[in-house]
């Protein structure tokens, strides 16, 4: 039987919530699936036939001994999506080179050598900002800004930061995740931030419901998902791609492409769908 183990941390032994279906759906599809801390010196990943990255969510708190474990599980076994990825993809840069191809939400790069320069022009040409460390995830040191004088921006976490317009449809209609697997989008979840935020979290009083795939978003994301795999030469077994309005138009706000959350407690049907997806990979071996 093929193995696959599914990589999650310390604080989620069991995986994302939901996540006790994943290894039931692999099993439909002959696979052998459990969850395995990703930091763990236990674990014989030489001995599976292949290891997806799931929830490993503290990996943006430490990005080197991630990456460094992600090379050495690619030099023994399979690891989907791959170790390069992981590196591209953990630096929200990666939005600047997406958006010579796919329409993406104005990104532009600040750090510690000029950041009141940098944000000043940032507010001159979008008034409110949104500013993220460019490592980063679930919307961890995000700080909304109106001026380089705002006191909020005490809360800045260590740089080096993204920049962003305030989305204000983020406030109205919401975002929306469109799952992209073996290249096909897949599945849509639409999430709305709670009064007063920009971040669609839970966390943060953030609300998230599966919703028929809209065509449009879906090719958004389809469209994003290829550039990644062309500019990376990948081969992208699964994604997420969260997209906002901006401008009347459907835009990517990120490109997730290590450890999306599934939202397997709002829409368990992607258990199957991903299952499927690693399933086809897998076959190729």
């Amino acid at each position: 039987m093929t193995s696959l183990l599914l990589a999650t941390f310390d604080l989620m032994p069991d995986g994302e919530p939901g996540g006790e279906a994943l290894p039931a759906a692999f099993a439909a599809h002959g696979i052998e699936a459990r969850w395995v801390r990703w930091d763990d010196p236990a674990v014989d990943w030489a001995a599976a036939d292949a290891v997806g990255v799931r929830s490993a969510w503290d990996y943006h708190r430490r990005l080197p001994a991630f990456l460094a474990w992600a090379r050495e599980v690619e030099a023994a076994t399979t690891l989907l999506n791959g170790a390069d990825v992981f590196a591209w993809n953990a630096d929200k840069a990666y939005l600047l080179e997406l958006a010579d191809v796919v329409p993406t939400v104005p990104t532009d790069l600040l750090d510690d050598a000029d950041l009141a320069g940098g944000l000043a022009k940032a507010l001159d040409r979008w008034g409110s900002v949104v500013i993220k460390p460019r490592t980063g995830a679930g919307g961890v040191g995000l700080v909304v800004a109106e001026s380089v004088a705002d006191p909020r921006l005490e809360g800045l976490v260590a740089g080096p930061w993204i920049v962003q317009p305030v989305v204000d449809s983020v406030r109205t209609t919401g975002e929306s995740s469109v799952y992209v697997f073996g290249g096909v989008a897949v599945a849509q979840v639409d999430k709305v931030a709670a009064a007063g935020e920009v971040r669609v979290h839970e966390l943060y009083g953030g609300r998230s419901r599966p919703v028929a795939l809209d065509p449009e978003r879906a090719t958004v994301a389809a469209d994003a998902v290829r550039t990644a795999a062309q500019r990376r030469g990948a081969d992208l077994v699964y994604a997420r791609v969260d997209l906002m309005r901006w401008q009347d138009a459907w835009v990517v706000s990120e490109l997730e492409l290590i450890e999306p959350g599934l939202y397997l407690d709002v829409a368990p049907a992607n258990a199957d769908r991903f299952a499927a997806a690693v399933a086809g990979r897998l076959g190729r071996l």
